[in-house]
């Protein structure tokens, strides 16, 4: 079995302290193979929530330059320019 775990990373060892309803809740959720091993259920619960937060942290950027008049503007641009672009080629057959 191949560890999802890279050689070259630092294990740091912590204890945590959780809810027993918690994590009656997540056992009855969990794939067989996470059930038996809690420290790869944190480990890939930890994963999954790190790349929730950065997807977040990218479509509030990508929301914030949709609503930048500036870049708004730069891209109403480019648009028309394409446009005539998008023509090339095509005949009114």
């Amino acid at each position: 079995m191949k560890s999802s775990i890279k050689s070259k990373d630092k294990i740091i060892r912590r204890s945590v302290a959780i809810p027993s309803q918690l994590l009656e809740e997540i056992h009855k959720v969990t794939e067989p193979a996470l059930r038996t091993n809690f420290n790869r259920l944190v480990v890939t619960a930890l994963r999954d929530y790190s790349a929730r937060k950065k997807e977040e942290a990218f479509e509030k950027k990508m929301a914030q330059m949709a609503a930048d008049p500036a870049i708004r503007s730069e891209m109403g641009q480019i648009s028309v320019e394409f446009s005539i672009a998008e023509r090339d080629g095509l005949t009114r057959d």
